[in-house]
């Protein structure tokens, strides 16, 4: 078969099993189009006023963002606005005083009474007279929290005109000091309403106090499904929402586009072991694991493999002892004494190769001459004893070793 003819076979199976399954797929299934919204990344998941910021970069107005009040490095111009979402009633004195006077050489100040520190009760259950933390700031300002309202306030739009705002802020009552006055309230004079907003003016700016400022932030929440013209991916918080962004460019348009804009968003970044913990997890779990395997494979089982080896309970001379005891129980004591005496004799061929070839009482005197010992004494070492003569054995292995270790 040619190579032409092959492959124009393959290409003919690949059409007869393609062809027939993509038909199939495209006939059992349809196309889709939805609209998944992802959580905020970056800047956008801890800072509340980034759409604001960008919405205003987009305007052309210079914007700094801080997560804390820090006056010196937030050099504030007599003509800018600083928005203060962090609470107010955490800011010292020293720094309320130089804010009030920075409003006072033209400043404006956007702010919040302190958030609701206790649960959600029923209106009934309010104390009227309820006081709750001010700070210093509100304090100079002469504003006294009151605690939750009885309900919501209305704002009446154009579009919407159900629309209600301040639902779970902290009202307040406004008293201004001397040298402060009342410009514009909004809300009902009474201990147990309250206002939602008043603008005091001090000096050559000016001061807006409101019971919060949820509608300026940007992370809103889907718009449910059974919301009145409500489309998929609305949102009806925060700016996403057409009146929250005309009550936010009301706020602003005191100082709007003479100065930067300044936004405390009151709230930090995410540390980098936050960041590592839940953003990282796909690479520190697998790692973790893996160290984990690694370990449980190095570690000591419990028990052994394989059987201990036999520890020696004796020593080499204990066994050399025990051996020769056996002999001289069973009567082999000439086997003893002949060990030791080819000893000596294989010494003697090594260091008088002469005298070891002699035989009987030649070789006797030769070595006797050899050590400058006695006749008789040689004589002795190099007789067999008797089998049952176990001082002579004692005495002839002695003069052996003796005479092995003078050759």
């Amino acid at each position: 078969m040619s190579t032409r003819l092959r492959w124009l076979l393959v290409v003919l199976g690949v059409l007869a099993l393609g062809v027939p399954l993509t038909i199939a797929f495209l006939r059992t299934h349809e196309r889709v189009t939805r609209t998944e919204q992802l959580p905020p990344q970056g800047e956008a998941s801890y800072n509340p006023l980034y759409v604001l910021g960008q919405a205003l970069r987009a305007d052309g107005i210079t914007v700094h963002a801080r997560p804390r009040v820090d006056l010196a490095t937030m050099p504030l111009q007599p003509r800018d606005t600083l928005v203060l979402l962090q609470d107010s009633a955490t800011l010292p004195a020293s720094t309320a005083r130089e804010l009030l006077a920075w409003v006072a050489r033209g400043g404006h100040l956007v702010m919040r009474t302190p958030p609701a520190e206790q649960a959600e009760v029923e209106p009934a259950e309010v104390e009227p007279a309820e006081i709750s933390r001010n700070g210093p700031l509100l304090d100079a300002l002469g504003v006294d929290s009151i605690g939750y309202g009885t309900g919501c306030q209305p704002f009446h739009v154009r579009d919407d005109p159900q629309h209600v705002e301040f639902c779970g802020g902290r009202r307040f009552a406004v008293a201004p000091p001397q040298g402060m006055r009342l410009e514009r309230s909004w809300g009902e004079d009474s201990d147990e309403y309250g206002q939602v907003f008043a603008r005091l003016r001090h000096g050559q700016g000016s001061v807006d106090v409101l019971a919060d400022l949820e509608f300026m932030k940007g992370l809103g929440r889907p718009a449910p499904d059974d919301a009145p013209n409500a489309k998929p991916g609305d949102y009806i918080d925060g700016l996403h929402d057409k009146a929250h962004r005309d009550l936010t460019r009301y706020l602003l348009a005191p100082r709007y586009g003479e100065g930067s804009m300044w936004l405390v968003y009151g709230s930090r970044p995410p540390s980098l072991w936050n960041r590592l913990f839940y953003q990282g997890w796909p690479v520190w779990v697998p790692l973790l694991l893996a160290l984990l395997g690694w370990l449980w494979h190095r570690t000591q089982r419990m028990g052994s493999l394989l059987p201990s080896p036999a520890v020696e309970r004796r020593s080499l001379l204990e066994h050399v002892r025990a051996s020769g005891e056996h002999l001289l129980r069973y009567g082999k004591a000439p086997l003893l004494y002949d060990a030791v005496r080819r000893a000596f004799l294989g010494r003697l061929r090594r260091r008088a190769p002469t005298a070891a070839v002699l035989v009987g009482d030649a070789q006797v005197q030769a070595v006797a001459a050899l050590l400058q010992w006695p006749h008789a004494r040689v004589h002795t070492a190099l007789t067999a004893p008797a089998s049952h003569d176990l001082p002579g054995l004692r005495e002839r292995i002695r003069l052996l070793i003796q005479m092995r270790n003078l050759l």
